[in-house]
């Protein structure tokens, strides 16, 4: 996972990539100016530090060269931006392992309504389906998506492309596929929901007063506010974001002792809710 400022959306892809399908989930942090990196030491990943900011592609050279350091035959990289669905994981290495492609990219434009109701802004779906085209074009391939931050590769094709002269910034995976392509390389896809637990904007949730409703913006009373900050802290955990956004520092009538316990029983019946059974449902 190559991450830059991921604090609101790191620890949710971490936990929702399925167990058994990863021996090692290594997170490279590239000087991140959040809590990003506080937030990954807490997770059960591999953590590897940038001392300063040295861009996307060099972000994805380093994750590439511990992945393969550290013995791996398969390789995904998922972008911790909450963008892609992480429980594909195990379909993407699927493919690989029944040799049926050497590189597995996910595809969040199945449809053009159900990319936009999953959060794509227009002028990125029109960027994106408009440079695929060309790029499909120019290298005679038919990939749903060539800018997915979601993708999976043999050990084989990371030890034979010449990757690490490749841009450090965004251009790195354009030029990846390209040469990809080049070297004869199979190159698929797989559909990849983009979560529901977006705003439109494409980032993860965050809270601020935007959200609330004009009434409550206006009103001074705590207790207008709580049931409010409830029902939207028990549906995400991000507590302390939302106590300080929605209220601001020092609210009046919440003293350092009520915040901490209101937080504490907030995040057992946060966690209670977090692991029940869904089974009998369908979505």
């Amino acid at each position: 996972m190559p991450a830059y400022n991921a604090e609101a959306t790191l620890e949710r892809i971490v936990t929702s990539i399925p167990e058994g399908c990863a021996d090692e989930i290594i997170v490279v942090d590239d000087a991140s100016r959040d809590r990003t990196r506080e937030i990954a030491r807490s997770l059960p990943v591999t953590l590897v530090e940038h001392p300063e900011n040295r861009g996307y592609g060099a972000n994805q050279k380093t994750c590439y060269r511990v992945a393969l350091e550290h013995g791996a035959e398969y390789v995904v990289m998922l972008h911790p931006d909450d963008q892609y669905d992480a429980r594909m994981t195990p379909a993407a290495l699927d493919v690989l392992q029944h040799d049926i492609c050497d590189v597995v990219l996910g595809n969040r434009i199945r449809t053009r309504r159900e990319a936009l109701d999953g959060g794509m802004p227009w002028v990125k779906y029109l960027a994106n389906r408009g440079l695929t085209f060309l790029e499909n074009v120019m290298t005679g391939q038919n990939l749903g998506e060539w800018h997915s931050g979601f993708r999976a590769y043999r050990r084989s094709v990371l030890e034979t492309l010449p990757y690490e002269e490749n841009d450090d910034g965004f251009a790195f995976d354009s030029q990846f596929l390209v040469e990809a392509v080049h070297f004869g390389f199979r190159i698929g896809d797989v559909p990849v929901r983009l979560p529901k637990t977006r705003d439109r904007s494409g980032a993860g949730l965050r809270f601020h007063s935007g959200l609330l409703p004009p009434y409550l913006r206006r009103t001074r009373s705590v207790e207008a506010l709580l049931p409010w900050l409830y029902l939207k802290g028990i549906s995400t955990g991000d507590f302390a974001e939302a106590l300080t956004a929605l209220l601001g520092e020092g609210a009046a009538g919440l003293s350092a002792g009520t915040l901490s316990r209101l937080k504490q029983k907030w995040r057992v019946e946060y966690d209670a809710w977090h692991q029940r059974d869904l089974s009998a449902h369908r979505y």
